[in-house]
Formats: C-alpha cells, structure tokens, sequence
C-alpha cells in the first residue's frame, strides 16, 4: 500500500506517542488532583447544618421522643468584610433515667446506634474526647475537619438520701466561681449530685460548653461578671470598668451574656473597682432587670454599691457571707465551709463562694453531705435573692 508523502511513518507516529504519554500522564494527574480537591474542599455551614439535623432527628426517634436534644452553634472568628461562619455544631443530647430513676443505657445505646449510622452515610470519622461521670463526649470530622461535637448527658444517682429539710430549715448556697477555662476542672466538679450554682466566666474556650452541661446535669448557671479591680493585675480582657458609655456598658455585657446559655443571674469577678462605682452600678442593674437576672454581690470590697443599687433598681439581690478557699488547704476550707453553716443556722440563709481547686472540691465532697445530716437545706442562689 502506498503511503501519502505528508503521512507520518509508523516509526515516527510510534515515537510521537511515546513523547505524548508523559504529557497525557500530567493530564490525568491535574484532572485527579482537581477532582481530590473538590472532594475533600471543607463542609459548607449549610451542609454542616444540613448533617446536623438529620443527628437532632435520629437522636429523637432512637429515644421515641423522651430524649432532650438541642444545639449550640459555634463559630469561626469573624473576618473584616465577611459574614460569621458557621464552624462546627455542638449537639447535646439529654438521655432521661429509667422509671426506677437508673441511668437509661438502652436508650443511650440506640442513640449512638443511629449517630454512627447517620455519620456513616455522611462518610465522618469519629474522634473520642474526655468525659466525665455521666458525660461521654466525642467529635465528628469531614476531610479532618470537626463538623460537630456531640455531648451525651445521662443521670447520675443522685447520693444517699439525707433526712428530709423542712422549709423552715436553714439553707446553704454554694456558688463555685471562675469555670469556662479549664475543661478538667469542672468535670471533677460535675462529680458532685448537689444543687450548686456555676459561675461561668464569659468569652473563654469553653465557657459555651460548661454553661450547657451544668444546666443538663441540674445546676444553676451564672454569669461571672468581669469588672475592673483596684489592683489591675487582675483584669479581663473584657470587663466593665467606670467611665464607660451607657451605650458600651450594654453592648459589652449582652455579648458575654451571649457566651454563657441558660444563665440564671449575674455575681461580679473581681470588681473592688466597678462595683464601688455608682454610676456603672446604675447603668448594670437595669439591664439585669430587663432580663430577669438576679445579682450576687461577691463583695470583694467593703466599699461595694453593688447590692444596695441592685435593689433601688428591682433586682433580686443577696451578698456573700463566706469565701471557702482563700486558702487553698482542704482544712482550712472545711473551717470556712461549717463557718457557712453557722451563719445559715443564726440568719437563716447563707450564701458561700468558692473556686474549682481541687481541695476545695475534695472539702465540698465531705462536706456537702455533712450539712445535710445537720438539717440545712442546700439551695441555688437565687433562692436567696430577694
């Protein structure tokens, strides 16, 4: 057969094809690279969400609706010119005891079943987290990224029943100051099945999720208020100082009440400055108002206007009568703990704050059901405010 004189010979078509494969090979290459990209590009807040509820609603037919379930959002630091993005969702769900009041480990199981068949389908790896007693926590992630954080809260059983308090006993509040920073500390303080009052410290990593569980788990929530001190040394970030604008003093405090879910009432961190202050005293007590909120006056100054203006303002209100762990010593705050005690039986009611350090928790241990057997009633704080 004749070949045209402008045809290629076969050596030289054979030799064009193998200086192309190469080149084809590249191709392949950038076109599995682009499609790898696109796969494993970051979930989109709406495909986040969109993941999330189908969670909600496995969650609520595996308990046949018993189960509380409910979500915090969290989101990425917002850039100048862009809206806030959604980050992860955090997904907590309440398992309810048994009728005999034991924790539900059948239910909570058919629970997990259904998570992990629905993480399944959306193809997200699990990534366990620290518990606590009664507390399992655990993440999902997408292409390494975390979509959402799931918190499962079961009932503990509640501590050998003491006898039974008449309303005309005296009570005994215990408020435990400075949680949202330290993860550990406030599981070893979920440890404890009594009625305390957290304070939650606002704007800190983990301030959203602390407030969330203590509520779940039958605490009361509060915020923390930062507020200048005379010192300084001792200052947030972010806190409420004299000179501020009316105007700034609302903005600042809405947005840490933002930071602190289902918090009941407000107590002062530090604030030997701010709470002598009487006219950031007079423009915070009506924005509590507003909001139904009751004021714990921590009183770390004699010079304190907090209460007093609290209540020229209508705000529920009571002070301090102890701190339990200005020393940090498990004897020391047994001292003050039954120091508590004697003011509740003489006045009736007593208001005692401390911290989570480990010996003040240790103390709380044997303390707690020690004022009980004595015959005071353990109450939140707002039962004391009025």
């Amino acid at each position: 057969m004749n070949r045209r004189p402008d045809a290629p010979s076969p050596l030289a078509a054979q030799i064009f094809l193998l200086r192309s494969i190469p080149f084809l090979f590249l191709i392949a290459a950038l076109i599995f690279a682009a499609a790898c990209k696109k796969k494993s590009a970051p979930a989109s807040g709406a495909a986040i969400r969109g993941i999330t509820r189908e969670f909600l609603l496995a969650a609520r037919n595996a308990s046949g609706g018993r189960a509380e379930v409910g979500l915090r959002p969290e989101y990425a630091a917002r850039q100048p010119g862009k809206q806030q993005a959604l980050a992860a969702d955090h997904i907590y769900i309440t398992v309810p005891p048994t009728k005999a009041g034991a924790p539900d480990r059948a239910t909570e199981d058919a629970i997990e079943a259904e998570l992990t068949r629905v993480a399944e389908f959306h193809h997200l790896q699990r990534v366990a987290r620290p518990g606590a007693p009664g507390l399992e926590r655990f993440d999902y992630t997408l292409n390494g990224r975390r979509t959402q954080s799931i918190h499962i809260i079961t009932p503990l059983p509640p501590p050998e029943a003491a006898p039974q308090a008449s309303p005309q006993s005296p009570r005994l509040a215990i408020v435990i100051d400075d949680l949202g920073n330290d993860r550990a500390q406030a599981d070893s303080l979920f440890r404890l099945v009594y009625p305390l009052t957290i304070s939650v410290l606002p704007h800190e990593a983990d301030s959203g999720e602390i407030a969330e569980e203590a509520h779940r788990r039958g605490y009361q929530v509060m915020l923390h208020l930062p507020m200048a001190s005379n010192s300084g040394d001792k200052d947030e970030p972010i806190e409420l100082h004299p000179g501020m604008a009316s105007p700034e003093v609302e903005k600042t405090f809405a947005a840490m009440l933002d930071t602190v879910p289902y918090a009941a009432g407000v107590n002062n961190h530090e604030g030997s400055l701010g709470t002598a202050d009487q006219k950031l005293m007079d423009e915070l007590m009506p924005l509590l108002r507003e909001r139904k909120l009751f004021f714990i006056d921590s009183r770390t100054t004699a010079a304190t206007v907090a209460e007093t203006t609290a209540h020229a303002a209508g705000v529920a209100t009571t002070r301090r009568n102890v701190f339990l762990d200005d020393e940090q010593s498990v004897p020391a705050i047994r001292k003050q703990f039954a120091l508590a005690i004697r003011d509740a039986r003489e006045k009736g009611s007593a208001l005692a704050i401390g911290h989570p350090h480990p010996e003040t928790l240790e103390a709380l241990a044997e303390m707690l059901p020690e004022a009980e057997r004595q015959g005071v009633r353990l109450v939140f704080a707002s039962e004391l405010a009025r």
